[in-house]
């Protein structure tokens, strides 16, 4: 299992994870905005909004750190302080369902745990200590 911090912006992510890029001396190993998705996932999206980031990953030394811009209306409102998750990748589906289940009693589950376009068995919740946590199973490489 690994842990991996997420942050979340509100439209400025792109020029954060700039500034981390050049801090660290990485590339991005993934950049994708809302405008990328599929079209029917992009249904209620405004427009303007589309050329927010969706996601992306720097890796530093083994380390992932990953972030996003929030839009607004959709799930938690942008709080500066309150902006961040704990990404785990897990080696199972199994372990991905236990884990949740487990983070969500007397949670809120923001996103059940459901496969996605992008490859992931992937699920949010915000746990009883008002922790927010990303579970992920990569099903593309693990079928």
């Amino acid at each position: 299992m690994k842990l991996n911090p997420y942050l979340n912006f509100d439209g400025n992510c792109e020029q954060a994870f700039t500034f981390y890029k050049q801090v660290f001396g990485r590339e991005f190993s993934y950049l994708g905005r809302f405008g990328d998705m599929p079209e029917e996932h992009q249904q209620g999206i405004p427009q303007e909004q589309l050329n927010r980031i969706m996601h992306v990953s720097l890796d530093i030394g083994g380390n992932i750190l990953m972030g996003s811009d929030v839009l607004p209306g959709y799930g938690a409102p942008f709080v500066m302080g309150n902006n961040f998750s704990i990404s785990i990748n897990t080696e199972s589906k199994q372990d991905a369902d236990a884990l949740f289940l487990k983070l969500s009693e007397d949670g809120a589950v923001i996103m059940p745990m459901e496969s996605t376009f992008w490859g992931d068995y992937f699920g949010m919740v915000t746990d009883a200590f008002g922790v927010n946590w990303m579970i992920s199973f990569n099903e593309q490489s693990n079928p």
